[in-house]
């Protein structure tokens, strides 16, 4: 039975089950998929599962799988149906019930499932290297949620837009996004992705190295 307690690593954990979770019609069961190997045992291991790992095959196609963890818990399935989850959540998602301290964690995990981040040298200024951060959804409302909460915690502002295929994304430009990322991945240690930090690492790192070089030229000016 797993312990329903708030912590940085539930918080994570909800963030995945929010995105790339499912709860069945059933009352019990609790199912995460994911295309990482890495992401399923984050989260078996946050949750003491001792369930195996299977895979599932989207559209029947045997040479696409994902791999999957299916476990039941009625008193954790309680808790997620009392913080705002439920099954078939896609469209009639909406506020989900964490506390403020934990809220970078759940952002984190919600980040490493259906969050992206891409940045690139925009050509049209000289040296000027682009980051922006984003968040999916098929729920509109769920992302003003998560816009007004950042707003509310870190104060910056994002944008909603339609993004096709009955999806919505939230979006943070250059300065949000350092802002942003850097409340997310707090320290060194926090449970996520390697995949996706290694990638927000190095476009941090050329941002910082950016910076330093403006430094070194404004004082030479």
């Amino acid at each position: 039975m797993i312990k329903v307690s708030w912590s940085h690593s539930l918080a994570y954990a909800v963030g995945l089950i929010t995105t790339d979770g499912c709860l069945s019609k059933d009352g019990r069961h609790i199912d995460l998929t994911s295309k990482d190997l890495e992401q399923i045992n984050n989260f078996k291991k946050i949750l003491r599962l001792k369930n195996k790992i299977g895979f599932k095959y989207p559209g029947g196609d045997r040479n696409k799988f994902c791999y999957r963890i299916q476990f039941g818990d009625v008193k954790f399935y309680d808790f997620l149906l009392s913080i705002g989850l439920s099954p078939h959540k896609s469209k009639s998602l909406s506020e989900i019930v964490v506390p403020d301290k934990y809220f970078a964690d759940f952002l984190r995990g919600y980040l490493d499932g259906d969050g992206f981040t891409y940045s690139y040298w925009d050509k049209r200024w000289k040296s000027s290297f682009m980051l922006y951060t984003g968040f999916a959804s098929a729920s509109k409302s769920h992302l003003e949620w998560i816009k007004s909460k950042i707003k509310h915690l870190y104060l910056i502002e994002g944008s909603i837009k339609y993004a096709g295929k009955s999806t919505y994304e939230l979006m943070y430009a250059k300065r949000s996004s350092i802002i942003l990322l850097n409340k997310i991945y707090y320290n060194d240690k926090v449970v996520c992705l390697k995949r996706k930090k290694f990638k927000i690492d190095k476009a941090l790192g050329i941002i910082r190295n950016q910076a330093g070089m403006l430094k070194l030229v404004d004082r030479h000016v």
